[in-house]
């Protein structure tokens, strides 16, 4: 009876073919680490440049995968009155103190979900809102969840919307976006120029209304409408 293995003679070479797909798949885990290094290092620095940087990210969750087009950033308890913690810690607001690099996740309207990244040295509390991408993956699947959309570049074109397209809920509040669980924030395959970052007054706040913290990539379909707070009046 011959017996066949697959265990090579000592000194005979591994094949070509399958030693180069080995080195490739090599080569891409270390450039996947280090993305992720830098990544949350520049999520662990100043919101304004996390702010800017997460443009062209991509988050994946629920089967879909977004490139990240428009954002808000919020500074927390430093002097903005726009932030869920300006006024301090509560149970809603506590991931926002850090680390950074976890999600934020609130209920709006009675009816909306919403995700943030924290960033910023631990207390700092500040946080970047994720208002609208470009569904990149898992088109399907963001077109079942949405299904009374027609047009694809606006499946995520809102904080809102980006939740309902990706089947963010509740459940993401304080995951840590930089590891491999259900909800995955990744770098973009390049940096977006600056030159092609716009920016501007942040939507529906009602405080800091006219502080330009609000970064999209210019002429992108997917990003979403300004509309300024108005009051409500009480009759």
């Amino acid at each position: 009876m011959m017996v066949h293995s697959d265990r090579r003679p000592a000194g005979l070479a591994e094949p070509a073919g399958r030693a180069e797909s080995a080195g490739r798949a090599e080569s891409a885990g270390r450039a996947e680490s280090a993305g992720l290094a830098d990544l949350a290092d520049l999520l662990a620095g100043p919101v304004l440049p996390a702010a800017r940087g997460l443009l062209g990210c991509r988050l994946t969750a629920g089967g879909v995968t977004v490139r990240i087009t428009e954002v808000e950033a919020y500074a927390g308890t430093a002097g903005d009155p726009a932030s869920h913690a300006h006024r301090g810690r509560t149970p809603r607001n506590a991931v926002m103190f850090g680390p950074a690099g976890h999600a934020y996740v609130y209920f709006t309207y009675g009816m909306h979900w919403c995700v943030n990244v924290v960033t910023g040295p631990a207390g700092e509390a500040a946080a970047v809102l994720l208002r609208a991408g470009e569904v990149v993956d898992g088109l399907a699947v963001a077109r079942a969840r949405r299904p009374a959309v027609r047009r694809d570049v606006d499946l995520a074109r809102g904080p809102a919307r980006l939740c309902a397209a990706l089947g963010i809920d509740r459940s993401a509040y304080g995951i840590h976006l930089l590891g491999d669980g259900p909800v995955r924030l990744r770098p973009g395959d390049a940096p977006v120029p600056a030159d092609a970052v716009a920016a501007g007054p942040r939507v529906g706040v009602t405080g800091a209304h006219d502080v330009p913290w609000r970064f999209w990539i210019a002429g992108d379909p997917t990003v979403s409408a300004y509309r300024r707070h108005v009051p409500r009046t009480r009759r």
